[in-house]
């Protein structure tokens, strides 16, 4: 049962993400972004991404040197369809321990229902239809590592977290977590029967809690300020304190009156508890998801805290896990009728989650039909040559990554980044715009957009192409 969700679920997703970038709604930022750092891997290149200005190293922003791995796949089937496809495998290979582990602790049923919930669930369907993000890495890992914790398999489930300091920089404190948990457990079992019960799980445990807080303090404060342009980590200001690291006691007490507010954080927890008919919060298993939660609802960026971004995948496989630790460890909990009707309710509510995330896509005709516009945007990036560089919109920009250098239309010089009164010092060759591109807050507003366009202009561009409100300009010294 465990392979064969595994392979329906890699079709599943493949499919739905082939689909989905194929009428061009993914776009630079994320897919383009992962692309450029992965084409530069596989080059023997720093992960430089002119997506995110000039001269980035991708690894100043998030540190993730695991995306180094993809390298030699990439090498071989270069394009963003190949980070895709990466992703559908991983995302789909967490759901076979936990199926397995499902099946053999509570019966073919619940290994069924567990399967298919994590298979189909919102947090996972919310990664692989929209971009490539490097957590994909992270959910097979905490998938094996809290089904090892769950059969007190302690060696094994530290062995699949640590790879996490490896993924992103904040992953350190789930790998912390999970050292606590062995700690608790290691002492529970001391207190039971301390003379039958050997010291080394709690020496284990507190070593890899002091490599989680330690790998992510180094990665945040020494690794991630080293690499990146400003010297600095990007996104102190989104946590409490606002622009560094010790915002004060005053921005602590501010961020905890607002830990559950507004009310989309507790929209989060419910479809967070939802899936396991909130039995799972009965498991201390469930407790691993408070690393992430806590910096999420404390942030003051408000995408942390919706129920439809990547950031809830890696949640998914801990909050199974829990369902199965109850099932499996707490049977008085759940008498045969109540164990029923737990796993019915699971199962509506994957369903009903599945019908409402991008899943459905596979039921829906205009799916599978290539989208006028997209038509009209292959026809004018056709005039782009291979290894040109490129301004281009954000949603224009994964079609270009693959084969040129890429870089962000609204990007140009000035006191303001977002408000540009030059063109960039690098100048593009070809300069691309879609005026019906529907990110026109973030990355590159719309006015930035139009102000760069002119600029273009005023310094010799001219235009080659237009269609369905696509631009194309070209650099007077361009070769053609």
């Amino acid at each position: 049962m465990g392979w064969s969700l595994t392979a329906a679920c890699f079709v599943l997703y493949t499919l739905v993400s082939l689909l989905r970038n194929d009428r061009m709604l993914n776009a630079g930022y994320d897919l383009g972004i992962f692309e450029q750092a992965i084409r530069a891997y596989a080059h023997g290149q720093a992960p430089v991404v002119e997506l995110k200005g000039p001269g980035f190293n991708l690894l100043g922003d998030h540190f993730h040197p695991i995306l180094a791995l993809v390298a030699p796949v990439y090498r071989l089937f270069p394009g963003a369809v190949t980070l895709l496809v990466v992703q559908a495998a991983l995302m789909a290979l967490a759901c076979y321990p936990l199926t397995r582990w499902a099946h053999r602790a509570a019966g073919p049923v619940a290994g069924l229902v567990v399967g298919c919930g994590l298979g189909a669930s919102w947090g996972i369907a919310a990664a692989v239809t929209k971009d490539f993000h490097e957590i994909c890495f992270a959910v097979p890992m905490l998938a094996f590592s809290v089904t090892a914790l769950g059969q007190r398999r302690w060696r094994a489930a530290v062995a699949w977290a640590l790879p996490l300091l490896l993924v992103k920089e904040d992953l350190g404190l789930t790998l912390a977590a999970i050292g606590g948990y062995v700690i608790w457990q290691a002492a529970r079992d001391r207190r039971n029967a301390p003379e039958d019960q050997p010291r080394w799980p709690f020496r284990l445990g507190l070593a890899v809690v002091v490599a989680g807080v330690a790998g992510t303090a180094v990665e945040m404060l020494v690794l991630l300020p080293a690499m990146n342009p400003h010297g600095g980590f990007d996104y102190w200001q989104q946590m409490p304190g606002g622009g560094s690291p010790s915002g004060g006691l005053g921005g602590l007490a501010s961020a905890g009156l607002h830990l559950f507010w507004p009310p989309m954080k507790w929209l989060l927890l419910f479809m967070l508890a939802a899936p396991t008919a909130f039995y799972g919060l009965r498991s201390p298993l469930t407790l691993l998801c408070l690393p992430t939660l806590c910096w999420r609802l404390f942030a003051g960026n408000e995408h942390y805290w919706q129920p439809n971004f990547h950031y809830n995948a890696v949640l998914m496989p801990i909050v199974f896990a829990g369902l199965i630790d109850v099932l499996h460890r707490r049977p008085e909990l759940l008498p045969g009728r109540r164990r029923r009707q737990v796993l019915a309710f699971s199962a509506a509510f994957t369903a009903i989650a599945a019908a409402v995330y991008p899943f459905h896509d596979l039921v829906l005709p205009s799916a599978w039909r290539t989208p006028a516009h997209v038509r009209a945007a292959e026809r004018v990036l056709e005039r782009i040559p291979d290894g040109a560089r490129v301004a281009s919109s954000n949603r224009l920009a994964p079609m270009l990554t693959g084969r040129t250098t890429v870089s962000l239309v609204c990007f140009g010089t000035g006191p303001d980044p977002a408000a540009p009164t030059g063109l960039p010092a690098d100048l593009p060759g070809w300069v691309v715009s879609d005026r019906h591109d529907p990110t026109v807050k973030t990355p590159c507003p719309a006015a930035g957009t139009a102000r760069m366009l002119d600029l273009y202009r005023a310094h010799g561009y001219r235009e080659v192409a237009r269609e369905d409100g696509i631009t194309l300009l070209k650099r007077p010294s361009a070769a053609p």
